[in-house]
């Protein structure tokens, strides 16, 4: 029979594996932004929560707070080098209010973690302390990114368009806080449980929206204008009769 540990490290493998698919998901929006040279109508604040919660995670699974945390502390630090770099092609890319905007959270972020590194170490001196602490941060951040994408719902909402809520991104955001709401549960670490699980709610819900308004979403296309002549007797019988010709 399969142990607790090994059937635990099993799941945060493969919840490892779906956060990997969760993170590089969004590159087929990066590669339109890049092509297009414009952000257009995407939002930066789920890559800027994602950032944030990589960072408090990678920190939490660092042995110095809460040890035999691999699994938790090598995903997040790939999540760091790949949300990094879709920001700054957001940064290179946005209009001048929305860069500014982008760098003023980073700023408030930077600052935030450096305060939350020098408390927990100076202030807490045992892994019990540092894992609660650090953990409860996770738990509001988690949140926060995984709630990131009700702007974008909103907007689904509003527009009756998925074309802003990729599908691919929806799903995989499903399927990872599903996967690491297993991993917690097998062997109960709340501060993993509570996040994930709300995020395979709204990942739910982000499914849904997607299925229900996707029959209603234009489809682009090429508006195909036919030339017209106007025939002489247009005046004279007091219409206008038109000639289209093929």
């Amino acid at each position: 029979m399969v142990s607790a540990d090994v059937a635990r490290n099993i799941v945060g493998i493969i919840g490892n594996v779906i956060s990997f698919g969760l993170f590089l998901s969004p590159v087929p929006t990066f590669w339109r932004i890049y092509k297009a040279k414009d952000v257009e109508e995407f939002k930066p604040d789920p890559y800027l929560a994602t950032l944030m919660n990589c960072l408090l995670w990678f920190f939490y699974g660092l042995p110095i707070v809460h040890p035999n945390s691999t699994l938790v502390l090598t995903i997040n630090g790939i999540g760091l080098v790949i949300e990094g770099a879709y920001i700054i092609i957001f940064i290179i890319y946005a209009a001048n209010n929305t860069r500014w905007k982008i760098l003023s959270v980073l700023a408030i972020e930077a600052a935030f973690m450096a305060a939350v590194v020098a408390g927990v170490l100076v202030g807490a001196h045992t892994h019990e302390k540092r894992s609660m602490i650090v953990g409860i941060l996770c738990v509001i951040f988690g949140s926060i990114m995984y709630a990131s994408p009700l702007t974008i719902m909103g907007k689904v909402i509003r527009t009756k368009s998925v074309e802003y809520m990729p599908f691919f991104l929806s799903l995989v955001n499903f399927l990872n806080g599903l996967c690491w709401t297993g991993y917690a549960l097998i062997k109960f670490d709340i501060y993993i449980t509570i996040p994930n699980a709300l995020g395979t709610i709204f990942g739910l819900i982000q499914l849904i929206l997607y299925f229900y308004y996707y029959r209603l979403t234009p489809r682009k296309g090429k508006n195909v204008e036919l030339p017209t002549v106007l025939t002489k007797n247009a005046v004279t019988s007091g219409n206008v009769s038109v000639t289209v010709e093929k």
